[in-house]
Formats: structure tokens, C-alpha cells, sequence
């Protein structure tokens, strides 16, 4: 959806107004990875009307919080002679405002919400105290708070196991754009006039993290904003990566390390790997994991039949794999314009490759839409075997499939993902090669259910003799649904 200036968000928009519109107290909670839009959306739906916004301050002490907190209120109520000492004065202050404004219902956005809960500051029992204590039964309370912490948000936030339990009334979980919206967000917005192809390109290295899509120029084309953005002397994202870390979890070095070590292995790791890479264990790296997870950085999965043991951790996030893969380990050294120099060379094949895996991995209402299978509850996972001999001396040569719809009507898709230049041409060697790698799935997972060979390219597969392993395919266009 197109509104304006804004894309898409059909749904977040609806909710946000829904529980405005309400008959009772709301406390809406908004969160989602850091630049995608969080407070772009809560001012684009409620421009105007908020009675009280405050934005917290960045690594800031309790006392600084504080006491811009109660400067804002003061410039409102007119009232410059106001103080706070401490948070439970401040939200005090807070709904004395609000209640003298003599209103049916009054609005409240604090953005960064997560900053202001600084050590020994109570914060959080604070602002408890100003929900549970609500006492105007004539004024309805409509509060909505937002953070990048993804962390702090679900865990400390929407899962208080104290005075906020069960207070927030919705969770609002804000995804980053999908290849549609960003060519509505490029080409609609910013005019770039980009082909799909080229859109997919921008979505592999930036995501669909409308921060990074606004600070393209049109005047240029795509490698020269990616040179210019991160490749240039004073690159505006180049620091990007480092900064979201240190904003985001308190022992940054260690966030990194596990997705360093993640970003060496393109198609996963187990747990067992990734503490032996990182050299951390017990409920450390649990916690790091989880709180990856949270904040949309990695993925992870089991296929069934596995033990938990098992379970393989992967980095989907886009801009950091790009980063990773061409700055973070210094293949681009000192070059400003590595991205126009590199041209169609193999390390860039390689890392389209697999970026494009990713973006499919993203797109998977799309790809289940395309193949009509939108109402049908399935799983999704990837699977890998290394070559082994069974139990009756048969040889397995083993292989891995990264993307597997299964699906309740006793079929599964095993996906394959290519993206090349023109329509993808299947040879003799890497039909067989298909098929003995369904047939080891078959085998090794032993299922009965319909095995059907799926295609994901960009421009189609090239009719011969040996594309009839396909079943079904998707094309590039088809993950813009």
C-alpha cells in the first residue's frame, strides 16, 4: 500500500488506529530491528495528536532522563517552575498533566523507551505505578511506546513478569520491507526508475531497511551509491554495523563474534560449532542467541526427526552479510570504488548467490502463494546429511537442500535457489545431481510423502531434455507478490 509519502504497513496502520479508536485504556507496544521505521510509522498515523512525546536519550544517566523528561512536560503545561527527583515524580507529573487537560482520551508516545531504563533508575516500577494507577475514569489512556532493543522490548517490556504483567494490551512487531514495498519505496518514492532486477540487488545488500533505501541517490546508479555509502572515504554506513551492535547489547564484542563466526559458514552452524568458533558456552551463548534471534540478525531450525543438538543457527540479516562478506574482512582494503570495480566476478557471483537464497528465505508468504498453497499449514526448514553408509552397506553420497516447504497435505517442496543472469539451464550432471540428492532425503529422513522438486530463479528454467526434474518453478517477479 502507497499512502502518500508512506509505504505499505497496511496492517501495523490499522492496529495502531484500532486501539486508539478503542473504549478503553490502551498500552500498544511497537518494536522491530533498529532503522525500519518504528517511530517513522507511530508519527506518520498519529501526526499531531500526541499529547505527550518524549524521545529518550541515547546512554544517558537516570538524572539527564529525567530531567528532559520533566523539561517537556514543562514546556507543555507552561508550568517552568515543575521538577521531578525521580521517575515516580516524573510519570506523576506526567498524569497530573494529562488529566488537567480535561480530554476524552490523551496520547502518549515515548520513543527509545528501552534507553530510559538506566541502572538503579527504576524506571520500569515507575512507569508500572503511572499504568496500574490510572485514576481518571472520565479520560481513556492511550499510550504507545517503541525501541530498537528488541531484546529489552519482548523480555523486560511486553514480558514484565511484574507490575506490567499482561499490561501491554498489543504488540506490534515492525519486519523490515519486503521486495514490494521496497520498489514501491524506490521507485514510487525516491523516482529511481530501478528494473525488478535491480531492486533485488538493492534488497541484497541493504535489506528492506527503509533508513538505508532513503539515503540512496537517484542521480546515480546502483554501484555508485553502494560505493558512496560504504566504500568511500567517510562512508555514511560504513560505521553502520559497529554502531548497531554497541547500541544494541552491552557486550557488543561478543554479539559479533558469534556473527562473524556465523557469516564464515553461509549455510549454518550447530550450537556445538559456534562455541567452539567464539570459544563461549552455557547460558552465555544461549542468551546470545536468543537475543539474536530477537532482533532479526539470525535464524535457526531443526527438520524433523533431528535432536535439538542439532539445530543449525544461520545469519539472514542482509546488510550484515554484505558487510561482513566484503568490509568486515577487508576484501575491499582501501579501494572507493570496490562494488563499480568488481564487476560480475566470481566473488560476487558467489555472494549473489547466496544473498539471493536469503532473500527468498524472507519472502516465503510470496513463494507459498505462487505455488497455491497459501492456506495449507506447513514447516519450514533446510536439511543437510553428510555421505554415510546405512545399515545394509548402501553408499550415501548425502547433500543439502536449503529450503524445504513441508506441508500437511503430505507434500514437501524441496527448493532449489539459483540466481544467474538469464534463464537457469540444468545439464546432465546437475539433473543427476538432483535427483540423488532427493532420493538420499528420501532415504535418510525415511517419508512417504510426495517429494516435488521446486525452482527459484530469476528469469525461468531453460527448456531441454533434462529440466523435467522440475515440478514447479518461481520466477523473480513472483517474490514481488
Amino acid at each position: 500500500m502507497q499512502t502518500g509519502n508512506f509505504i505499505g504497513r497496511t496492517e501495523e496502520i490499522r492496529l495502531l488506529e484500532a486501539y486508539c479508536s478503542s473504549n478503553n485504556s490502551e498500552l500498544v507496544a511497537v518494536y522491530g530491528r533498529r532503522r525500519v521505521g518504528k517511530t517513522f510509522l507511530i508519527r506518520h498515523v498519529f501526526e499531531g495528536r500526541f499529547d505527550f512525546e518524549y524521545t529518550a536519550k541515547y546512554r544517558s544517566p537516570a538524572k539527564v532522563q529525567i530531567r528532559e523528561f520533566q523539561r517537556e512536560l514543562c514546556r507543555l503545561s507552561g508550568n517552568s517552575a515543575g521538577s521531578a527527583g525521580d521517575w515516580f515524580e516524573a510519570f506523576q507529573n506526567l498524569q497530573d498533566f494529562l488529566i488537567s487537560l480535561g480530554k476524552e482520551r490523551v496520547l502518549v508516545f515515548i520513543d527509545e523507551l528501552p534507553w530510559m531504563d538506566t541502572a538503579k533508575s527504576d524506571f520500569l516500577a515507575a512507569f508500572s505505578s503511572f499504568w496500574n494507577c490510572w485514576r481518571s475514569a472520565d479520560t481513556l489512556l492511550k499510550v504507545y511506546v517503541c525501541g530498537s532493543d528488541a531484546i529489552w522490548m519482548v523480555d523486560k517490556f511486553i514480558g514484565d513478569p511484574g507490575g506490567l504483567y499482561g499490561r501491554v494490551t498489543r504488540s506490534v512487531y515492525l519486519p523490515p520491507f519486503t521486495l514490494l514495498d521496497t520498489e514501491h519505496f524506490l521507485n514510487d518514492i525516491k523516482e529511481m526508475h530501478y528494473s525488478r532486477k535491480q531492486v533485488l540487488d538493492t534488497y541484497m545488500i541493504f535489506g528492506g531497511i527503509p533508513y538505508y533505501l532513503a539515503m540512496l541517490d537517484r542521480e546515480k546508479p546502483l554501484s555508485r551509491n553502494v560505493d558512496a555509502l560504504l566504500f568511500a572515504e567517510n562512508a555514511p554506513l560504513r560505521p553502520e554495523f559497529d554502531f548497531i551492535f554497541r547500541s544494541l547489547f552491552k557486550d557488543s564484542s561478543n554479539y559479533r563474534r558469534v556473527v562473524e563466526t556465523l557469516a564464515a559458514k553461509m549455510t549454518g552452524l550447530t550450537r556445538e560449532e559456534i562455541s567452539k568458533g567464539c570459544r563461549l558456552s552455557g547460558g552465555e551463548l544461549t542468551r546470545i542467541l536468543k537475543n539474536l534471534i530477537s532482533c532479526d540478525f539470525i535464524r535457526s531450525y531443526t527438520a524433523p526427526r533431528k535432536k535439538e543438538r542439532a539445530k543449525l543457527y544461520q545469519l539472514t540479516d542482509m546488510f550484515s552479510l554484505f558487510y561482513l562478506r566484503f568490509i568486515g574482512n577487508g576484501t575491499a582494503g582501501q579501494d572507493e570504488n570496490f562494488w563499480t570495480n568488481l564487476g560480475k566476478t566470481g566473488v560476487k557471483n558467489s555472494w549473489a548467490g547466496y544473498a539471493f537464497e536469503q532473500a527468498c528465505l524472507h519472502h516465503i508468504r510470496q513463494i507459498k502463494l505462487k505455488l497455491g498453497i497459501s492456506g495449507i499449514l506447513s514447516n519450514v526448514y533446510a536439511w543437510s546429511m553428510k555421505a554415510y553408509t546405512d545399515a545394509n552397506g548402501s553408499h550415501w553420497d548425502g547433500g543439502q537442500i536449503d529450503l524445504i516447504i513441508d506441508r500437511k497435505d503430505e507434500v514437501m517442496n524441496l527448493c532449489e535457489m539459483k540466481c544467474s543472469s538469464d534463464s537457469y539451464e540444468i545439464d546432465a550432471g546437475y539433473e543427476s545431481l538432483i535427483r540423488n540428492r532427493i532420493e538420499t532425503f528420501r532415504h535418510a529422513e525415511k517419508t512417504r510423502k510426495d517429494l516435488r522438486c521446486t525452482f527459484i530463479t530469476l528469469y525461468g528454467v531453460r527448456k531441454n531434455k533434462h529440466s523435467g526434474i522440475v515440478d514447479s518453478e518461481l520466477v523473480l517477479d513472483d517474490l514481488f507478490a
